[in-house]
């Protein structure tokens, strides 16, 4: 990965997400950005116009960088496993601060329930740092997405929730101590 400090030139249009507002933008090829974090298969940028923004990895070309790497997937027998959920979503980061959604303290709840057909089904409340975040739609998403890849998932069910708010506490003792909180 490049290092914020450089500058680089957009090889073509590529849609962003603005953060945190949420909107959708196409940068222009010619725009400069600096990328700012590089996880869980997407890029926050620093734009020529000082707001950040998401570029999907599927965008890396326009970046000229290859796509972000998302964790390694869970190993299993085929076998469904609700830790390999919470593996699925430590994978998921905030596109503001490096860290990713479970050590956050976004995910709420998790429960997985067997489906009379087979399967799983798997409820998750999670919640966002703010009320105000838009990128909320875009990490249910994300969510979504990378439970969907454990074995035994038939269906995924991400709800945003506001209550309790989201606060500092919530957060692993890991990720205060590497945020300098503790």
């Amino acid at each position: 990965m490049t290092d914020r400090q450089t500058s680089i030139e957009l090889q073509r249009d590529c849609v962003a997400t603005v953060i945190p507002g949420g909107d959708k933008i196409t940068l222009q090829s010619g725009d400069q950005v600096r990328v700012t974090q590089s996880l869980g298969g997407s890029f926050t940028v620093t734009t020529s116009r000082g707001y950040l923004a998401r570029i999907d990895g599927t965008d890396a070309d326009a970046l000229g960088l290859e796509p972000p790497r998302v964790a390694d997937q869970p190993t299993t027998s085929g076998e469904f496993a609700l830790e390999d959920v919470f593996k699925q979503l430590r994978t998921v980061f905030d596109p503001e601060i490096p860290v990713n959604v479970v050590d956050l303290g976004l995910i709420y709840s998790c429960e997985a329930h067997l489906l009379p057909a087979g399967g799983h089904r798997v409820e998750i409340k999670m919640s966002m740092t703010a009320p105000g975040c838009g990128m909320g739609d875009v990490l249910r998403e994300d969510a979504i997405a990378r439970v969907q890849e454990v074995s035994g998932v038939t269906e995924v069910d991400v709800e945003l929730v506001w209550d309790p708010p989201w606060g500092p506490e919530l957060m692993s003792e890991a990720t205060k101590l590497e945020l300098g909180m503790l």
